[in-house]
Formats: C-alpha cells, structure tokens, sequence
C-alpha cells in the first residue's frame, strides 16, 4: 500500500459525495455535461488570500503568476484581489488582456522572448523583468524604434538558492536571470538609455514548504537588492521578491506556517536600510494562492484485475494531470491527494491503482491506494488540481483534449 497525500481543508460531504462550493460533485458534473472536469472553488481562492493578507506586514503587495491557473474566469476573479499580474509569455499577455486588467501591473519574465512580444509588451506598458543583456538591448531597440519609453526592469540570478525547493529557479548556473555581479552594469546602462526604471526581480525557487528556508531566502533577496542598489546609485522603485510558498501534496508534508513566514518578514522590514524605505515590495504565487482550490474529477470506465491487482480506469489521466501521474519533475512517484468521490468519507475496503485512459503506463493517478470499493461509474476526485494542472498538462495527446473546466 502506498499512502495518499493529505486532502486539503475546505472540503466536505453531501449525502456521502465529495461537495464542492456548496454542491456534491455530481452536480458539477452534470452541469458540464460530460468529465473530465477540473471545478476550482471562488470561495477556497477568498479565503486563501484572506489568510496571506492577514498573515503579510501591510507593506507587501501580492501579484498571481498566471502560469498556475490561466482559465479566464479563474484569472478575472482572482485579479480582482492582486495588486498585479505576472506573465512568462505574450500568448498569456493575450489572455490578460482580454480579462481588462490594468496591463500597467502586469510584468513580464522568462527567457527567450521573441522581438514580437517585447514589441508587444513595450506598446501595452507591461514591465518586461529582463532575463540578458542581450535582451535588455533588443528590447532598447525596439522601443526607439516605436518612439516609446519601455517600463524595465531585471531579473537578477542571485548566488543562493530557496533551500527545499521542489525546483531551483536561482543560484549557480541558470537561463534565467543576470548573474548578480553583473546586474549594477546592466542597471547603469539601461537607466542611462532613458527607459522607465522598474526595479528588481528576484524568484529563487517554488515548492517550499519549511517556513525557515523561505524567511532565509527572503532575507538574502532584501539583502542582495541593497547591495546591487548600492553599488549603483540609484532609486529602487519595486522588488519583486518571488515566491515559492508550497502546499502539501503527498503523505508527510505539513502546511507551510504563513504567519512565521509573515512574523519574520514583518520584523525584518522594521530593520531595513534607507535605501529600501520607499520601495515596492512584492511576492509573487502561483500555486500556493489557487492550488487547493481545485480538484479535478474523472469518472472509472473499467475496474479490472490483472495478476491479483485491481485497476480502476477513468476517462482521464495524465494528459489533464501530468504533475499528478508522477511525470512533472518528480524523481521518485508519490501518490497526491485523491477519492472516490461519489463514495466521499466511506471506509477505505480495498487496495487499488487508478489509471487513465491512455496507452501508456505512465498514465497514473494513484499506485496502490486504499480506498473504499468503487464501481464503473463512480467519480474520483484528484485534489491540489488549482495549479498546473490544465495549464501544465499535454491535452493534445492521443488525441484526447481537453478537460472542461468551471469557476463555482
């Protein structure tokens, strides 16, 4: 037997079926017409950033990292509690747009930005976070070219990483980012070409769940952005000081402790040098704001035994939860949080593997699960489904498309 990770908080039972926002799942299920479904909860999302805000010193602003969860109505409603937006691409610079969000608190970060979405993003006033110098003269280039001032800032590789990170995004070699010795000249040089100076942006790793390794981290960043500024001699306007708070996936993890998070940043500000009093500070989430607030639900289309174990085949799997089927940078697989759904709180009976419905065996969404008896027909339920699920998963493959997806 291999044991399931923990069911987030939030969730109960309605007549024995899982419920979600108020209905039991079936519910959703038949107001989408068919599964898979992925059904993220308004409510959850609230009370998720109701809990960051009262744990964060007032100083601090929140931006959404729209990779987690793009889904238009997902994104239109948690807009309207972020003070801004960030995105890695200008196909998600098209879908901010069409939510009519204020482009102006939107920045922009990743490697390998096209000459068209530099354009693109210079014309709608988006931040771009610079990855190169390289591309901090293209993007020069372009503006001069438009007769427009670009919104600029950089992202700086710093020489530490977030200690416990599920994947390391800074310290040592990496595409992301300018290594921090070589930031100040870079500084220098596009101040000086008279751009729209936006400040710093410092994301050092996702996936943390130790409150330590994340107040470390967030310490290091106040640090390093003084230094660079002061080497520099100039204003820093906005430190966007990344992320990478966690949300327990499998058995063992324990709940990042966001109040010592907000405690140790609180107290750390009050002690911050001259140079930082009038800075914007950010965080930046993805997963931690909208992760538990979905769950994805695929119906068994076939329960069968093969050499003395139990399969139960849904009409899902990987293709709609690549992180949940092992094969989303995990080294070794563990089971995320699942159900039966339908059978929501009923004794665990039986030993069985839930699969998808794709011709390969990776296509996995339990290994060895106790769980209660359940029957073709019956809706599994995979939790943590918020973030990089749909938005992270080949839905293309096989064929086999799409989940459909609601807002509830």
């Amino acid at each position: 037997m291999k044991p399931l990770g923990p069911i987030p908080p939030g969730y109960g039972a309605i007549d024995g079926e899982l419920e979600i926002g108020g209905k039991h799942a079936t519910h959703w299920v038949e107001q989408a017409g068919r599964t898979p479904l992925f059904v993220y909860s308004r409510d959850l999302i609230e009370r998720r950033l109701a809990a960051l805000r009262a744990a964060m010193p007032e100083r601090i602003k929140i931006n959404y990292a729209i990779k987690a969860n793009s889904f238009a109505p997902l994104l239109e409603h948690i807009s309207k509690f972020c003070d801004g937006l960030d995105i890695a691409s200008g196909g998600e610079l098209e879908i901010v747009r069409a939510t009519g969000f204020d482009l102006n608190r939107v920045s922009f970060a990743g490697p390998g930005k096209r000459d068209v979405e530099l354009r693109q993003a210079i014309a709608d006033g988006v931040t771009l976070n610079l990855e190169s110098e390289n591309e901090a003269r293209r993007a020069l280039a372009i503006a001069d070219d438009m007769g427009v001032v670009p919104r600029l800032a950089v992202r700086v590789n710093p020489d530490f990483a977030l200690k416990g990170s599920g994947m390391k995004m800074g310290g040592g070699a990496k595409p992301f980012g300018v290594d921090a010795e070589r930031v100040p000249d870079l500084v220098r040089e596009i101040v000086g070409a008279g751009c729209d100076w936006r400040g710093l942006h410092v994301f050092t790793g996702s996936q943390a769940l130790s409150a330590e390794a994340i107040i470390a981290m967030q310490a290091q960043v106040l640090d390093l952005a003084h230094r660079i500024m002061s080497e520099v001699g100039t204003a820093l306007p906005k430190l966007n000081m990344g992320g990478g708070f966690g949300i327990p996936y499998f058995a063992g993890d324990e709940p990042l402790d966001i109040e010592a998070v907000g405690d140790a940043l609180r107290r750390r500000l009050g002690e911050l040098p001259d140079a930082l009093t009038d800075t914007e500070l950010y965080i930046e989430l993805g997963r931690y704001l909208v992760g538990e607030a979905g769950v994805y639900l695929t119906r068994i289309i076939d329960r069968k035994e093969s050499y003395g174990e139990t399969y139960l085949v849904t009409d899902g799997g990987l293709h709609h939860q690549l992180a949940a089927s092992g094969n989303f940078g995990t080294v070794v697989r563990r089971n995320y949080p699942l159900a039966i759904a339908s059978r929501f709180g009923s004794e665990p009976e039986e030993i069985a593997n839930v699969v998808g419905c794709l011709c390969t065996p990776l296509d996995r969404l339990a290994d060895k699960a106790h769980l209660p008896r359940a029957e073709v027909g019956d809706l599994v339920a995979v939790f943590c489904a918020g973030a990089y699920g749909a938005s992270a998963s080949p839905s293309a493959f096989l064929g086999q498309g799409p989940a459909a997806e609601m807002l509830v």
